[in-house]
């Protein structure tokens, strides 16, 4: 994906013009539409404070390899528990159900951020509760 396309998606999913992130990211209007239509060579700075602006972070690496996987401890949760995959057949709707399982299990890792330690059985029984009672 181009860095116009990722910078309009991020704008437009959050719901906001250009105008109200130029006015964010200390950048003019025709610089940031520039970009979204993919001319212009943006300084760092200027992509940081777009990121900023954005509610995102700027990652610039120079690597011969992706850097690796983040260990899931949300996966290691749900797999083999029947429950989980009841709940992502009822949840699934019109995404498929691996999306829903991967939106489940991202779910959780970020839990484990919030809570500051792997999330236990527990958690993940409060949650698909939670789940459930909103379906």
């Amino acid at each position: 994906m181009e860095l116009g396309e990722v910078l309009r998606d991020r704008r437009k999913a959050a719901g906001r013009t250009i105008a109200s992130v130029a006015v964010d990211a200390g950048l003019s209007v025709p610089y940031i539409a520039n970009l979204e239509n993919g001319r212009g060579n943006p300084t760092v700075s200027a992509l940081d404070r777009l990121a900023t602006a954005l509610g995102a972070q700027l990652e610039v690496r120079i690597a011969d390899e992706p850097p690796p996987p983040q260990p899931s401890v949300g996966a290691d949760l749900v797999s083999g528990v029947d429950r989980v995959n009841e709940l992502v057949a009822t949840l699934a709707g019109t995404r498929s159900r691996a999306t829903t399982r991967r939106h489940l299990i991202a779910t959780l890792d970020s839990l484990a951020l919030l809570l500051g330690r792997p999330p236990t059985p527990t958690d993940l029984t409060r949650l698909l509760d939670l789940l459930q009672l909103a379906t």
